[in-house]
């Protein structure tokens, strides 16, 4: 039934009284049908009994009985109208999911832009700064080179500029001689002038003086080595300003300190002291172990912190899941649900995963940077000063609530007493 005809029927089947949709219709003689309850009503006021529609007058009040056909057919109309009603709601709730799938995807668009763009503006000023390289180490290279043809063509000039001294005076001295010897030797001063002519000119042994061109052996490896080692240095900055674009705020849970623990004020810093405070041992604090965790938690997206450990001998660092054992001995490994390095001894390094890594680095770090990548299972630990990464933990499975994980470790009668500090995050590097 189209639309056009469902209004239509639908006009059909009011009541001309209170124009709804009949209830329990009843049909007059004149064949005009009402809701039984409206035309008893109105002929209840009345003493005349009138058809409402064509004023036809009855001479008694009409027996009423329902018309049982229009009935149906009101059955079924309302049926269908409840239908359509019911079909309707669905296509338009399925047009609302529809306008908020296209909203969702515009704004993944717009946000795909935006973090396109961010990635091209950073592109771009990677390889300029790359470019730059390349073309001070050409420069260099190609001084280096220049260098050494001036030097070698400035030892040369020397070189001839004393040969070419010792050849005009020797052909001097062959001039002199040749006048002499064409004189009458009879003269007593002639002789004693061809005596002294008759020795060479004092001259330098050229024997063996050579000008031997610069070698350039090596010169464009060593440049290249030091534009490889240059680009690295880039390679490594690069990425660790994209992973501080996601810095977060870190500030320590009092509730979680071990009790051993001193928190600043601002609670960006932590070290352990001496005497053993008298705290609530409520489920959130650590009891055996001398830890604090972060106060806001992560369960998605990328999060990035740096931890200040210059002057400390010992301390460990890194992420922990919500449901790690805070009442007992925590081994630290990924699967008791920590990602974690740490230093002893002053100079011992090591990734705590399954076995444990010992770590190589070329100095002592003094700022460490945590990055994670929750959705990729990822937790990654940088050198901030020299942007080197120091160690990976892949392929992680996080399940839980994540928080930042800090352990100062024992004071040691003071040669560790230097705090463990969350420092803000400074992308200029």
């Amino acid at each position: 039934m189209s639309a056009a005809s469902c209004l239509l029927f639908e006009d059909q089947v009011r009541c001309s009284i209170c124009l709804d949709v009949f209830t329990d219709p009843v049909s007059t003689s004149c064949g005009h049908n009402f809701c039984k309850h409206c035309i008893t009503q109105h002929w209840d006021t009345t003493d005349i009994y009138k058809c409402p529609l064509c004023n036809k007058v009855f001479e008694t009040r009409p027996e009423l009985n329902i018309n049982t056909f229009i009935r149906e057919m009101v059955a079924q109309f309302k049926h269908e109208a409840q239908h359509r009603m019911k079909t309707e709601d669905k296509i338009q709730q399925m047009i609302q999911k529809r306008r908020l799938k296209i909203e969702e995807m515009k704004e993944s668009v717009k946000m795909s832009k935006d973090a396109a763009d961010r990635e091209k503006a950073e592109g771009v000023q990677v390889f300029t700064a790359l470019k730059e390289s390349v073309e001070r180490g050409l420069d260099q290279l190609i001084k280096e080179i220049e260098d050494k043809q001036k030097t070698t063509e400035k030892q040369a000039e020397g070189f001839i500029k004393d040969l070419e001294q010792e050849v005009s005076e020797l052909m001097k001295r062959s001039s002199e001689v040749k006048q002499l010897s064409h004189s009458p030797h009879h003269h007593p001063h002639l002789l004693q002038s061809f005596s002294s002519l008759k020795a060479a000119p004092p001259t330098k042994d050229w024997t063996e003086v050579s000008v031997r061109p610069p070698s350039y052996e090596g010169t464009v490896v060593r440049a290249v080595t030091q534009l490889e080692e240059t680009l690295s240095k880039e390679k490594k900055k690069a990425e660790l300003k994209r992973v501080q674009q996601y810095a977060v705020d870190v500030t320590l849970d009092p509730d979680t300190a071990h009790p051993e623990l001193i928190l600043s004020d601002d609670r960006k810093q932590v070290h352990c002291g001496d005497v053993r405070k008298n705290l609530p041992d409520n489920p959130e604090r650590f009891s055996h172990c001398h830890n604090v965790l972060g106060k806001k938690s992560f369960s998605s997206g990328r999060v990035y912190f740096e931890v200040h450990v210059k002057g400390k001998t010992d301390w460990t660092v890194g992420v922990a899941r919500e449901s790690i054992n805070r009442k007992g001995k925590v081994t630290l490994s990924p699967e008791n649900g920590l990602w974690t390095i740490w230093l002893r001894n002053r100079n011992e390094y090591k990734a705590l995963s399954g076995p444990p890594v010992c770590l190589s680095l070329g100095s002592c770090l003094e700022k460490v940077g945590v990055f994670v990548d929750y959705e990729e299972g990822l937790v990654s630990f940088h050198d901030v000063d020299t942007a080197a990464l120091i160690y990976s933990f892949t392929g992680c499975y996080f399940t839980d609530k994540l928080y930042p994980y800090f352990n100062p470790c024992l004071n040691d009668g003071g040669k560790n007493s230097a705090p463990l500090i969350i420092c803000p995050v400074n992308q200029t590097i």
